[in-house]
């Protein structure tokens, strides 16, 4: 078996002195498609503030194989003012500043990696509008560019279909699903039922964590997991909503 990117074992990461994460095990193997599901408050986004580096555990082992440079990361919402006078060009070459170890070339190498991005996530039309200017599914195609810009190993996603619409998030999935031929993908969602046809493999995190290495989980499946579900018909696609998840 081939060496994780992230080798998670026995963690457990605190706020405040209180224990968010708790005997969390995990490994992010090259070119799985890991989706990440959990309530409100179950600890997903401490999952990847740790994975980021961002926090540390305070018990447990968190090893990488992958610098920070060679993580792409969405965060939850953008981290934008829509007021600042920048382009959609701009957002994305601002990108390969963050790709430390990646040589940025000359003029014309970034300007054919940027078109190359652009072209990538379907923002060609786009290249110079202003960032106020962009709808909510546009910002998100121009933040996930910024991730990618500088080819990273790891993308990781929190929540990024957040204040979209339908038609960006089956845009959005289906585009990672492509990008994940070549990319890790670690991707936080609260709608399985969404994300169940591109994932590779499923954590329920909440507090702890369970690795489920399908994208097809049961219902009895997640109750084991302490994550009872409720399974609501939207057409042809399950569409599962969280009740109380319940501790041991």
């Amino acid at each position: 078996m081939s060496t994780p990117l992230v080798e998670i074992k026995n963690m457990d990461v605190a706020y405040q002195k209180k224990l968010v994460l708790t005997d969390v095990t995990l490994s992010v193997f090259e070119n799985d498609f890991i989706g990440v599901i959990g309530p409100n408050g179950g600890g997903k986004t401490t999952l990847v503030k740790s994975i980021l580096g961002l926090i540390k555990p305070v018990r447990g082992t968190l090893r990488q194989t992958v610098s920070r440079s060679e993580i792409g990361y969405l965060p939850q919402g953008s981290q934008l003012d829509d007021k600042f006078p920048i382009t959609v060009r701009e957002v994305i070459e601002s990108g390969l500043e963050h790709g430390l170890k990646m040589s940025l070339g000359t003029t014309m190498d970034r300007k054919n990696k940027v078109e190359k991005t652009l072209e990538t996530v379907g923002l060609n039309a786009l290249h110079s509008r202003p960032i106020g200017e962009l709808s909510g599914g546009e910002l998100q195609r121009t933040m996930l560019a910024r991730a990618i810009i500088s080819s990273p190993r790891l993308l990781v996603l929190d929540e990024p279909d957040t204040h979209v619409d339908n038609q960006f998030e089956t845009e959005l999935y289906t585009l990672l699903k492509e990008l994940n031929s070549t990319i890790t993908i670690l991707l936080v969602s609260h709608d399985i039922g969404m994300i169940s046809p591109y994932i590779k493999t499923l954590a329920c995190v909440n507090r702890e964590l369970h690795y489920h290495a399908s994208n097809e989980i049961t219902e009895e499946q997640l109750k084991v997991y302490n994550c009872p579900v409720e399974i609501i018909a939207h057409g042809p696609v399950p569409h599962r909503v969280f009740k109380e998840h319940l501790h041991k």
